[in-house]
């Protein structure tokens, strides 16, 4: 039997919906390889493979579970305090290809992370490595320290310290005034962002990387604003929610349009909103147009998320710590303003009759936005997306509501992605088994219309056998039989080589 063969069958049954758990355990052996590895970071599995995975006594099969997104991430909470550092880490950086929709972890996994107080057994990494990881995952919610300020435990709390501006005035004043010494520090080292006088104090040189950072969201005193115009630097203090109403004024008759569009649909604007309205600069005018609608921060970030992002935009989907009220989402359904309409599709609790309208909307990106956010957004919408806008494909497949039948019409399209999920549909007649294009062909192969004949002789074929052998219709004695040929196989060949 040729190597490659094997590795076929391999990744084929791992990959393998109907594949039963004995099955699934049995590509846990060393002999499986890479397959074994694959599996575990790469799909769903069953509660009997994932508790023989969490205690598998290889430690690589525990890292590639870790970067599992798939399984219910409270069924891997044993990987935050694995023997081994490195499987902690790979658990806290979340999966190697990051999905639009960010899910978060658990808040127990997330304290076992953060009350760590070493990094495994084996020492290869500290604990602030492994946290470090987390904090860029995207896994932390980010009402995380919202939620943490009033924790029982005072590492979480000294976390919820350190994201000072995310706190309310009462957990400010709270955590200043703890009982923990290491929370109170923690206070005091991070509330000089809100005191003008004290960054003004100590903003680094004008110019460095460090001072851009204090510009675009620190509170900033009139002397440090007059040194941002002085030193024509103010792209940071259009961003900063501190800057002054006279600065704001100024800022808003700036040559660079840059500047003027990047203030246009702030909520503190005042009397320049009308100003901009007027801009000569088209975008401009439109975002003005915007100000009005836009009332308090969190409806200026639910439309930043939107504004500036086009109609193929990959952004990761997180959920914000605080929303604006579902009236104002329903107000913006209803606009005249797209973007107002794009900003309405993407919240994923608008009402059944509103998604109806938004998914007939005459604006393509409207209706992008409500199949990609979604989740009442109607299959046959999901489709035109997937066949219209090959950038949104791997997350639209992922989503429960993706249309998996009545495809057939597409088998011919020139495009072989497409040509690849019509191959997959089981009302299909006739699978294009020998489609040029290896992507079809396997999802073809794979197709449980397929006579028990036909994927015999398919799985014997180096260019069906990996889709052949993920057939959901085939019987579990036979998928026995396959590893057999293939795990017994590779013992041998590698007992051979121990021999040598």
């Amino acid at each position: 039997m040729p190597e490659t063969l094997r590795e076929l069958w391999l990744r084929g049954l791992a990959f393998n919906d109907a594949a039963p758990a004995d099955v699934l355990v049995r590509l846990l052996e060393e002999a499986a390889g890479e397959a074994g590895l694959l599996m575990c970071e790469g799909r769903d599995l069953p509660d009997a493979v994932v508790d023989e995975a969490l205690h598998h006594p290889v430690e690589r099969i525990r890292r590639a579970l870790a970067h599992n997104l798939h399984v219910d991430p409270a069924r891997l909470a044993p990987l935050a305090s694995d023997p081994s550092g490195l499987v902690r880490a790979n658990f806290a950086r979340g999966s190697r290809h990051q999905p639009r929709w960010v899910r978060p972890l658990p808040y127990d996994i997330l304290a076992t992370f953060l009350t760590a107080r070493e990094g495994g057994e084996d020492g290869r990494l500290s604990e602030q490595d492994i946290i470090g990881e987390l904090w860029c995952s995207r896994q932390i919610p980010l009402s995380f320290a919202q939620d943490m300020a009033g924790h029982d435990h005072p590492a979480l709390r000294t976390s919820a310290a350190y994201q000072w501006q995310s706190l309310s005035a009462a957990q400010r004043d709270a955590l200043l005034d703890d009982p923990d010494p290491g929370v109170r520090k923690a206070a005091r080292e991070s509330s000089w962002v809100l005191d003008p006088e004290a960054v003004e104090a100590r903003l680094p040189p004008i110019g460095s990387r460090h001072a851009v950072s204090v510009l675009c969201s620190y509170a900033l005193s009139p002397a440090v604003v007059e040194l941002c115009f002085a030193h024509d630097l103010v792209n940071p203090l259009a961003r900063n929610r501190h800057t002054p109403a006279d600065a704001l004024a100024r800022l808003a008759r700036h040559p660079d349009t840059e500047i003027r569009r990047l203030i246009a649909t702030r909520p503190d604007l005042g009397p320049a909103a009308a100003e901009l309205r007027q801009d000569p600069d088209a975008d401009v005018r439109m975002r003005a147009r915007l100000q009005p609608s836009i009332r308090t921060w969190v409806e200026f970030d639910a439309v930043q998320r939107v504004v500036d992002h086009g109609r193929d935009c990959t952004c990761p989907i997180t959920k914000p710590a605080t929303e604006p009220s579902p009236d104002w989402f329903a107000a913006c359904a209803a606009s005249g303003e797209p973007v107002l309409r794009r900003v309405a599709a993407s919240r994923p609790g608008l009402p059944a009759d509103l998604v109806e309208a938004l998914a007939q909307d005459e604006d393509e990106g409207v209706r992008i936005r409500l199949a990609c956010h979604h989740p009442l957004a109607p299959p046959h919408l999901l489709l035109d997306v997937f066949v219209t806008r090959p950038a949104h494909r791997p997350h639209l497949l992922t989503l429960s509501a993706f249309p998996r039948t009545g495809l057939t019409h597409l088998i011919g399209h020139p495009d072989p992605e497409v040509r690849a999920l019509a191959a997959a549909d089981p009302d299909l007649r006739r699978p294009p088994v020998d489609d040029p294009d290896e992507s079809v062909r396997r999802a073809a192969a794979a197709n449980p219309s397929l006579a028990p004949e036909t994927l015999e002789t398919l799985l014997t074929d180096l260019r069906t056998a990996e889709g052949a052998a993920a057939n959901p219709s085939l019987p579990a004695d036979r998928m026995h039989a396959l590893l057999d040929h293939c795990l017994n196989g590779a013992a041998t060949a590698q007992a051979a080589a121990g021999r040598r």
